[in-house]
């Protein structure tokens, strides 16, 4: 590559220094305006006490470094990686497209060689002399540059179309989640008004949250129970009745000494703290990318079938969030014909799936991910090989997999995330979103500081006997709110953060 070539083929050596002066101008323009937008993102979330929301922001931020360090590695160890050679045999088998498309693609490409851009002369080039490294051992490269120039480009795009798809699910579901704070209000006003009141006689039956959840199909089905479980995530997945019932149960269990209890405001919060789990992409969710990629066999419709199972997860996960609900209204009905008072539902880590409510949120974050895995891969596909390439597949595997990728976006968005923020409150354990921040971290000093007198005490061996009791009950269960995400109820306890 002299000078006196063609220009596609300069290098910096005699490249005229304005052109190099303008790109990098550009380009670090462009990389200092992306860097202060998130800065003051995070000012004004820091500003406006959304912590969790910032450090959903500085896992973003953690997300673009890691893609960042991935590209420097791809393009440092470029040169070394396209001169790996292999027999030629090994590069014939678990292809995404069969070697009669690509002798076709072959001579389309070399009747239209005048229109081939001047960046793909220059990976040819490149690849031109890898080759001949690799010819002369009788040999092929391992990875043209071109194969690792697109799938650097892949990497990058699943990145960003992930965050921007859990961004956009945590937006609108929480938007649905907001509008039940009319409820909150109407119930808090009812209580004051009611407040002074005698206590009234509930006839379990006649309530309108066992009527709904207990009377109906399922009552004497365990079958007909989950079909109207299934059925019921596509409308009206959550009524007044379900959210007044579910909150009245959790306050009666976990803050007993604080009936106004804001918990829709709680709910929000322990959202925007399981929001920063979501748009990350965690090493297994790599490894997933890596057999799918793995699987992209010519023939075997790899990426439309895996449509199905983020798809079907979404189904499964609703479906039981609902048969939750259906499960408390069963426990008080079938124990209680009238009750003195309110009708209060039991929370239980029983009612989920291995007594983990948290396992939902793994599968949310796992659906999200598949679903902008899928989309990721049709657009990528679509801009770098066109339509009518080999790897993108025949329409009518098309057509369905982009149907099921907004599906699940709508549904995720609007009953699924709506159903998770309400229901996995109905565990055995609250969540330290109980708190406000700063009770948050006063609670979780005062515990450490608890625990490290009880243990110099205890070497020294002169600890009273009600101090040591005191301080090592209580130390012990405020000490879990720093250690786990949920912290073990406490009978009694107002929660007065709220």
């Amino acid at each position: 590559m002299s000078g006196g070539g063609e220009g596609e083929g300069t290098t910096l050596e005699f490249t005229p220094t304005w052109v190099v002066a303008a790109v990098c101008t550009v380009i670090v323009a462009i990389s200092l305006a992306a860097e202060r937008l998130l800065h003051y993102a995070g000012k004004y979330l820091k500003k406006k006490n959304q912590k969790p929301l910032y450090e959903a922001l500085q896992k973003v931020k953690e997300e673009l470094m890691l893609l960042g360090f991935i590209s420097l590695l791809l393009t440092v160890f470029q040169g070394r990686i396209v001169k790996l050679c292999v027999p030629p045999d090994i590069m014939k088998h678990l292809l995404p497209c069969s070697l009669s498309a690509e002798s076709a693609s072959g001579g389309e490409e070399s009747n239209a060689a005048p229109e081939v851009s001047g960046h793909h002369r220059r990976l040819l080039a490149e690849e031109a002399s890898a080759a001949g490294y690799c010819a002369a051992k009788d040999k092929v490269p391992l990875l043209s540059l071109e194969a690792l120039h697109h799938l650097h480009i892949f990497i990058f795009v699943l990145a960003i179309v992930h965050v921007t798809f859990s961004v956009l699910t945590v937006v609108f579901g929480g938007a649905k989640i907001r509008q039940w704070k009319h409820w909150e209000d109407s119930i808090a006003k009812d209580n004051y008004d009611s407040e002074h009141a005698l206590p009234k006689v509930t006839h379990v039956h006649q309530h309108d949250f066992i009527k709904k959840r207990f009377l109906g199909l399922g009552r004497h089905s365990v079958i007909l129970s989950w079909l109207h479980s299934f059925f019921k995530q596509f409308y009206g997945s959550v009524t007044k009745s379900d959210y007044a019932t579910l909150r009245l149960g959790f306050i009666m269990t976990h803050c007993r000494g604080n009936p106004k209890f804001n918990f829709h405001k709680y709910m929000i919060r322990a959202l925007e703290d399981d929001f920063k789990r979501v748009v990350g992409i965690s090493w297994y969710l790599w490894v997933f990318v890596i057999i799918f990629l793995l699987l992209n066999i010519n023939g075997w419709h790899t990426y439309f079938w895996i449509a199905f199972v983020p798809f079907i997860l979404l189904l499964a996960v609703g479906t039981k969030l609902e048969h939750v609900i259906s499960q408390l209204a069963h426990d008080v009905a079938e124990k209680h014909i009238a009750i003195e008072g309110e009708l209060i539902v039991k929370p239980s880590d029983d009612h989920f799936w291995f007594h983990r409510p948290q396992i939902v949120l793994f599968l949310i974050h796992f659906i999200l991910f598949q679903n902008a895995f899928e989309i990721a891969f049709f657009f990528w596909i679509l801009v770098q090989y066109g339509f009518d390439s080999c790897i993108m597949g025949q329409v009518r595997y098309i057509v369905p997999r982009l149907i099921i990728g907004v599906f699940i976006q709508v549904l995720c968005s609007y009953s699924t995330l709506p159903l998770y923020a309400l229901v996995t409150q109905m565990g055995t354990y609250f969540k330290k979103s109980i708190f406000d921040e700063h009770v948050q971290v006063g609670l979780v000093g005062w515990a450490q500081k608890a625990k490290r007198r009880k243990g110099l005490k205890a070497t020294l061996g002169g600890s009273t006997q009600g101090d040591s009791t005191e301080g090592s009950s209580t130390g012990v269960q405020m000490a879990g709110i720093g250690r786990k995400e949920e912290t073990p109820r406490s009978n009694g306890q107002s929660a007065n953060g709220s």
